[in-house]
């Protein structure tokens, strides 16, 4: 495992055009550590998380019951169903853009899709907020023919999602409640 995060880091550190020296003390730590890292094969979770930081990564566990399976591919949810669209659905009305919750619904593709496609609305992304998570999530997914593979092979279709999305944020602003209509209230009053 470590040795699998350690190629992750790297690849994300040669990309920067970064030395494992640079990498190193950008991490507040000395060279010798990485080497030694590298070479012994284990670390103590500071050391690691020191390094993802550097790097602009972060170290997360998750459940793997709870987790979304991915298809062969590894780019979509091997299965997608109502329960995962409502799941997806909370995320978006919540405008919760923290990366770590959007990779607990879906393989990194798939969740930098969606968040792609609602940065394509200004009513949804008047900030751009969910463009800079696409990134996070999976680096060129905002390119034309990766968007244009997630919206040919994403089970979320646009033309179900983006209705239903705006439905639920329009209901969550609302600052009428069910509890507090007059209807209701006459209701419970003749009781």
């Amino acid at each position: 495992m470590l040795h699998d995060l350690l190629q992750t880091m790297t690849a994300r550190v040669r990309e920067r055009g970064w030395t494992d020296r640079r990498w190193a003390l950008t991490a507040k730590l000395r060279p010798e550590t990485l080497s030694r890292v590298r070479h012994r094969g284990s670390c103590d979770v500071a050391t690691l998380d020191a390094l993802a930081r550097a790097c602009g990564l972060e170290l997360l566990t998750r459940d793997p019951a709870v987790a979304v399976v991915a298809d062969a591919s590894e780019l979509f949810p091997a299965q997608f169903d109502r329960a995962l669209e409502e799941r997806l659905l909370a995320l978006c009305v919540g405008g919760d853009v923290d990366p770590a919750h959007w990779r607990t619904l879906g393989p990194g593709f798939f969740v930098a899709g969606l968040a792609a496609m609602l940065s394509c609305f200004d009513d949804l992304d008047p900030d751009d907020r969910y463009a800079k998570l696409a990134e996070v999530l999976h680096p060129g997914v905002l390119s034309v023919s990766a968007f244009r593979l997630w919206l040919q092979r994403s089970p979320v279709k646009a033309s179900r999602f983006l209705p239903m999305l705006r439905k639920l944020r329009a209901n969550a602003r609302s600052p009428l409640r069910l509890e507090s209509s007059p209807l209701r209230q006459e209701r419970h009053a003749s009781q």
